[in-house]
């Protein structure tokens, strides 16, 4: 049966690859990206591989009001939202402030998306059997969750502004997959892989040469894809809820990423940032 499936960051690299093999099995795609002329090149590809529909929105996940733009968007052009996809994300060379003022890499990586999903979580639901798929990393396991200083204003790196952020992933997952259980909506995480993406364009600049050579060992954008067309559409996988994949398998997530406590706290706290009710 084909699906409509909703895909953030769907113009390159991994989100661009699942909607390829999701548009391959038939179901119609809703490709999201910042880039217009990015958007419709997709769209040809998405098309031609075989998507039973096609539709793009443009939307900046750097910005809460584009976020919310697209949501209303979202809601009046879709009749039905069978999954969701939150897989557009990014990194940060040096500390950087959005246009809302927060930290980018967890603004874009996690507040975005758990806006997005808030605010569309109830077309989600009347479409269930449904689901919601975040694409978060193995970095989460290094990740730390400090709410006196979620921005990092005091110890930024890369990489640890990266980690907290796809630990807000895998918890915000734990959450939502608690509160939508009984409501025939299924919510998971994954770890797409080592991609060799253009994620890590933000590196810094003593980091890009390890990086190439890293690159040429890292799995491709279809095979990272692959995972995330395996939660969205997959029959194995129907009515598995609240899961932290890797390779197509279940593995445990770090600790904190358990720990319940945690992530109450973290979404009301992401509510109170977005400015939706706790």
């Amino acid at each position: 049966m084909s699906k409509t499936i909703v895909i953030t960051g769907a113009t390159a690299g991994i989100g661009l690859e699942a909607a390829l093999q999701l548009a391959a099995e038939g179901h119609r795609l809703v490709l999201v990206g910042r880039n217009p002329q990015k958007l419709a090149d997709a769209a040809q590809r998405v098309g031609a591989a075989g998507a039973a529909g096609v539709d793009t929105f443009v939307a900046d996940f750097s910005s809460l009001n584009s976020v919310r733009a697209l949501a209303t968007e979202l809601r009046a052009r879709l009749d039905r939202i069978d999954v969701l996809v939150n897989n557009a994300g990014g990194v940060q060379d040096k500390r950087t402030l959005t246009v809302d003022g927060y930290e980018a890499t967890f603004a874009v990586n996690h507040l975005a998306g758990f806006l997005l999903t808030e605010l569309v979580k109830d077309r989600v639901v009347a479409a269930a059997p449904s689901r919601i798929v975040f694409t978060s990393s193995q970095g989460h396991y290094s990740g730390t969750m400090d709410f006196d200083d979620l921005g990092f204003e005091h110890g930024y790196t890369i990489m640890k502004a990266y980690g907290r952020s796809k630990l807000a992933n895998v918890l915000y997952t734990r959450t939502l997959a608690a509160e939508l259980a009984d409501a025939g909506v299924t919510v998971n995480a994954l770890h797409p892989g080592a991609v060799a993406t253009d994620i890590w364009s933000g590196a810094p600049w003593f980091a890009r040469p390890v990086l190439a050579v890293a690159k040429r060992f890292m799995r491709s954008p279809a095979d990272g894809g692959q995972t995330i067309a395996f939660l969205a559409a997959d029959p194995s996988v129907e009515g598995r809820t609240g899961g932290y994949y890797d390779n197509n398998e279940l593995k445990t997530p770090s600790e904190l990423a358990q720990d319940d406590a945690v992530a109450a706290r973290l979404r009301e706290e992401s509510a109170r940032l977005v400015g939706l009710n706790a």
